[in-house]
């Protein structure tokens, strides 16, 4: 099985639930904390790329609910990177990588690929 990294919180339930179907379905998985070990500036840019800020901002968060309305604006005008850096629970979570793809959120889709 692949070797994954999923980038969540330690007690969010999602993250718990995908590291915890993750590792019964036998992959290989590094648990990383989004606050506290990952180098946002550079992942960041990476992930916005990859799935775009549709997929990676978490308008459901009490963050984005804080956020005024000319954050919020940025965020709809395609200048996330910087908010999201600077709050890093305004990031969907999990945000898993497979080296070659990534993917956010433990939606259905998601738990297909796996």
């Amino acid at each position: 099985m692949a070797n994954l990294t999923l980038y969540g919180l330690k007690n969010c339930d999602t993250c718990k639930k995908a590291m915890s179907e993750l590792d019964k379905a036998g992959h290989d998985v590094a648990m990383v904390d989004i606050r506290a070990d990952t180098d946002l500036a550079s992942k960041v840019p990476q992930w916005l790329k990859a799935v775009g800020p549709d997929a990676l901002v978490n308008k459901r968060s009490t963050t984005w609910r804080g956020l005024s309305e000319a954050e919020k604006a940025a965020v709809e005008q395609g200048k996330a990177e910087k908010l999201l850096i600077a709050n890093p629970t305004l990031i969907k979570r999990p945000v898993i990588e497979t080296g070659a793809d990534v993917h956010v959120g433990w939606t259905k889709d998601v738990q297909a690929v796996f």
